[in-house]
């Protein structure tokens, strides 16, 4: 048997999404056309949002969350240390502060006693912004009262599909003012690059929309020279303004159409990485030196499940990770570190100066992490290789 290389995550194409690829290339329209906002509609719909506002990434639908949130020089942001850099550099984007909270060990996120001690001493904090990690959202009702009146926005890039604990939706915004998903190839779908945002605040839907195209306005009712936009009280069909400064963070309609197939898809991708992951769990909750992460019933039934993270114990093992890694490489198997905490990068030391001691949880979470394959395109025989290898290693 011929196992293909394995990654820690990769996207599932089939026919269905090339044709609808082919059929917008053929449409009249194939950026700025009709198929964008149906996309939008339709994530909007699956969430439970009254808004979807789709733009050109996930990073991009971050930075625009916190324009919309009035994140300015000056003014601060929080999030996790344990995420890809995107969701602090949104708030540096802006001209802000990003800190930087530690996480529960169990849930891998923010917790809402962390956000409410960390507000004590920073009540001018503008943007709260939690990140459901693993595809996993906690917390998310104890987060929303300990941010008050602030803003929140849930970095739910790995979490659509996934549900919070009361039931409802990830990204239906009912504990957040804005929800922010990913459309990567690795993600639950993907557009090739893309992201989004939702709300159910319509003003807040219209800043997004404005700020994801250069800042221009073209409804006339919402003009401010009015003598040059309008002609016998209609706005001139050409005329536009900008009122701010945007950017051009638009989705193409290319990209819309393959999101429309792929959201078509989602029960089907979820259902098949559950099916993954309880192999797993039953395969690995043994195995000396290696705890499972993210584990808990309730947990497992309600994530997104973006990644299959194991904890190791490299020193009981007598490998570094590197050695490790390297040994599954040899099988075709290529994991991945998800992530090196923020706090740790070179850019994000040079303007603060952590401590040695700050974020206790998520260093001791990062020096045995491993992402492992998970993917809806694995095969049973795939995933039984990923077992017999990791199993094998790890005893021998």
């Amino acid at each position: 048997m011929t196992i293909r290389p394995l990654n820690y995550g990769r996207h599932q194409i089939d026919d269905s999404d090339v044709q609808a690829v082919v059929d917008a290339l053929r449409g009249d329209l194939i950026t700025q056309g009709p198929i964008v906002e149906r996309f939008e509609a339709a994530v909007a719909e699956r969430v439970g949002a009254r808004h979807a506002i789709a733009v050109s990434s996930g990073t991009a639908a971050l930075h625009i969350g916190c324009l919309a949130a009035g994140v300015a020089a000056g003014d601060m942001g929080v999030t996790s240390t344990l995420s890809f850099v995107a969701s602090a550099n949104a708030v540096i984007y802006c001209g802000g502060q990003a800190n930087l909270l530690d996480i529960d060990p169990d849930t891998l996120a923010i917790t809402g006693d962390g956000v409410r001690n960390y507000l004590a001493g920073a009540p001018e904090t503008k943007v709260v912004i939690p990140v459901h990690f693993g595809g996993l959202a906690t917390q998310s009702a104890e987060i929303r009262q300990a941010a008050g009146s602030r803003f929140v926005m849930e970095d739910a890039a790995h979490a659509l599909g996934g549900d919070h604990a009361c039931g409802t939706p990830v990204g239906s915004c009912k504990y957040a003012d804005m929800a922010v998903f990913s459309f990567h190839p690795v993600k639950s779908i993907t557009t090739g690059e893309g992201g989004v945002v939702t709300t159910n605040d319509a003003d807040l839907a219209r800043l997004l929309r404005q700020l994801r195209t250069h800042g221009i306005e073209r409804d006339a009712d919402r003009m401010q020279n009015l003598d040059a936009a309008l002609e016998d009280g209609q706005r001139r069909t050409w005329y536009y303004e900008q009122q701010l400064l945007g950017f051009n963070y638009r989705l193409t309609d290319i990209q819309a159409a393959l999101g429309l197939s792929q959201l078509a898809k989602l029960d089907r991708f979820l259902a098949r990485r559950r099916e993954i992951i309880a192999h797993y769990d039953a395969a690995f909750a043994d195995l000396p030196a290696v705890t499972l992460v993210q584990a808990d019933t309730e947990f497992r039934r309600r994530s997104a499940h973006h990644l299959y993270i194991l904890d190791v114990d490299f020193a009981a093992l007598g490998r570094t990770r590197q050695q490790f890694i390297r040994e599954l490489n040899a099988f075709g198997i290529a994991p991945q570190i998800h992530y090196i905490p923020i706090h740790y990068q070179p850019y994000h030391q040079a303007r603060h100066a952590y401590g040695p001691d700050a974020f206790p949880a998520a260093v001791r979470y990062y020096e045995g992490c491993l992402s492992i394959p998970l993917f809806p395109d694995m095969t049973d025989e795939e995933v039984d290789h990923v077992v017999a290898t990791v199993r094998d290693l790890v005893r021998r």
